[in-house]
């Protein structure tokens, strides 16, 4: 009897730590492209540049198709309209991803701080403030910026 219910315990368990796996990974896309949405609105415009961009570090980092990442943009659009601060998602990314994928993050979000070949003092300000929230060292934060100005022909 003990033997019978432990097995349908473990048949049931398994899915449950699947489906929250797929959650976790679910927010932590929504919470990098919240802030790839904030660098973007930083600017009074969201160019087309900015936004093909934000696309581009979706699809690289996750892997997704077209329409998800679409999809994915539209949801973080509204939950940054939402949002009061990056904490919420600056600590979701610290809980979920190691320092090198973090450092991914921040070069994506320079790149869509630099897709319109100049940098306001307003995007910079944003990537100051998120990068500080990630616990990005200075030096890995300026090597950011100056990969992603060089990748984006800024420099």
């Amino acid at each position: 009897m003990l033997s019978s219910l432990k097995d349908l315990f473990d048949a049931i368990r398994p899915p449950a730590a699947a489906e929250s796996q797929a959650a976790q990974r679910r927010q932590l896309q929504l919470a990098t492209a919240v802030l790839l949405v904030e660098v973007m609105r930083a600017e009074a415009e969201i160019g087309e540049a900015e936004r093909r961009t934000a696309v581009a570090a979706l699809h690289t980092q996750f892997g997704l198709a077209d329409d998800e990442v679409q999809r994915l943009l539209e949801l973080a659009t509204r939950t940054s309209d939402g949002a009061s601060d990056y904490f919420s998602f600056t600590s979701r990314i610290n809980d979920g991803f190691d320092m090198a994928h973090k450092l991914q993050i921040v070069e994506h979000m320079w790149r869509v701080a630099y897709a319109d070949g100049r940098l306001d003092a307003a995007e910079n300000h944003v990537m100051r403030r998120i990068a500080d929230l990630l616990y990005i060292p200075q030096g890995a934060y300026v090597n950011a910026k100056l990969r992603a100005r060089e990748a984006v022909g800024g420099g």
